[in-house]
């Protein structure tokens, strides 16, 4: 079967049902994509309508083409094909007339439910005929049919590499860690979100030095429910150091839910890239929502033993709920123990030594986040560490 390339994201609609035609034209509208619609004609092989571009794509030989236009007017040139439109929804009114057409992925016959039998024998055979993946029926199908127009709308791309930050101890570092790795990933060229998923935290903006940013806060995604478009998400974040950052606001602490977590964090992967999340010491339902999505959790603990009992306790709560914890030991001038010591402690593998880097206050003073200066410890560590995991393939190493 042929597999149809990504194109321009623009789903191709068929048919001539103007009550179905308008209800698909308003599902593309709420998944944020604007579709290219085809009007099936009767059986003259490479007419076109007069407000069509030409026959569809590799159709040759197929009884019937569609002239093309957008929901807006006529399409651009040549319109959206059936072989290169990343996904054909077929109206069931003209299944006959595609009967024939290439083989491919991402095809659906879309009916309305109202006064038939779904399970008439002729509509899967029409399915069936055409190489249908699927029958929707509309209302029922209608959340479902937005989420695959979404998908398309913002691409199907390769998710973000997703890394939490958590502490093993009070003032272990995991902040500055975190605000340090969004920056480097940033300053390297890849699209990063640093997000603040504690809301008891100092706050990252003030790390970052954007306590005034125009953008949204958390508080304004707590009612956030279903699918968050990822576009929208990443557009409506202040935008500092060349990265988005999603924090906390300076009002009254606003409870974000666990489907809130789990949109906002599920739409900020889906946009690709990297997303660097500052995580809180507790694992509560809405914390277990976040450590869900996490490819891998760094958990900074510094060299001392009081440190390391303390994040023992935390690297029980995780065991079971994040999938991939690693230890990153944070440097002191003067250590009790030494890093292998602590991994081997925690029973965690080492990810590395978070050096120290003097200076650091000073720089937040002027405004300068944690990682900045390229050739201080902190930085060269960052670098290194993104350098090993978004290598070829884009895995998380051993």
């Amino acid at each position: 079967m042929e597999r149809p390339e990504s194109g321009s994201g623009k789903p191709l609609i068929i048919t001539e049902d103007p009550v179905l035609l308008d209800d698909l034209l308003r599902l593309c509208a709420a998944a944020g994509a604007e579709p290219h619609v085809s009007h099936a004609m009767p059986e003259q092989s490479g007419a076109v309508d007069s407000v069509g571009t030409g026959p569809v794509a590799g159709t040759g030989g197929v009884g019937g083409a569609f002239g093309v236009r957008g929901s807006a007017g006529v399409g651009p040139p040549g319109g959206a094909g059936w072989t290169d439109a990343p996904l054909v929804l077929v109206g069931e009114d003209v299944a006959g007339r595609v009967r024939g057409a290439p083989r491919r992925s991402a095809v659906f016959l879309v009916g309305r439910a109202e006064g038939r039998d779904r399970d008439e024998p002729v509509v899967w055979q029409r399915a069936v005929e055409i190489g249908a993946e699927q029958v929707l029926w509309l209302p029922e199908m209608e959340k479902w049919l937005a989420d695959r127009i979404a998908d398309v709308a913002e691409g199907a791309g390769r998710p973000a590499l997703t890394v939490g930050v958590i502490g093993g101890s009070g003032g272990a570092g995991a902040s500055t860690l975190a605000c340090a790795l969004a920056v480097s990933a940033a300053r390297s060229g890849e699209r990063t979100m640093l997000i603040d998923g504690d809301p008891f935290g100092g706050g990252l903006d003030v790390l970052l030095g954007g306590e005034g940013a125009e953008g949204l806060r958390w508080p304004d995604f707590a009612a956030s429910r279903g699918r968050v478009a990822a576009g929208a998400l990443e557009e409506s974040l202040p935008e500092l150091h060349s990265l988005r950052l999603l924090s906390w606001d300076r009002g009254k602490r606003v409870q974000v839910p666990p489907a809130a977590m789990r949109s906002v964090l599920a739409a900020a992967r889906r946009r690709g890239g990297v997303v660097v999340a500052d995580l809180p010491r507790r694992v509560d339902e809405v914390m277990a929502e976040a450590l869900a999505q996490m490819d891998l959790v760094l958990m900074v603990v510094p060299v001392e033993l009081r440190s390391v009992a303390a994040a023992s306790r935390v690297a029980d709560a995780l065991e079971g709920v994040a999938r991939d914890v690693r230890v990153v030991v944070r440097a002191r001038l003067a250590g009790e123990l030494d890093p292998d010591e602590v991994a081997g402690l925690l029973r965690l593998p080492l990810a590395g030594e978070m050096p120290v880097e003097l200076g650091v206050s000073e720089w937040l003073a002027r405004g300068e986040p944690p990682g900045t200066f390229v050739w201080g410890p902190l930085a060269r560590f960052c670098d290194g560490f993104w350098r090993r995991v978004l290598g070829p393939g884009q895995g998380v190493p051993a």
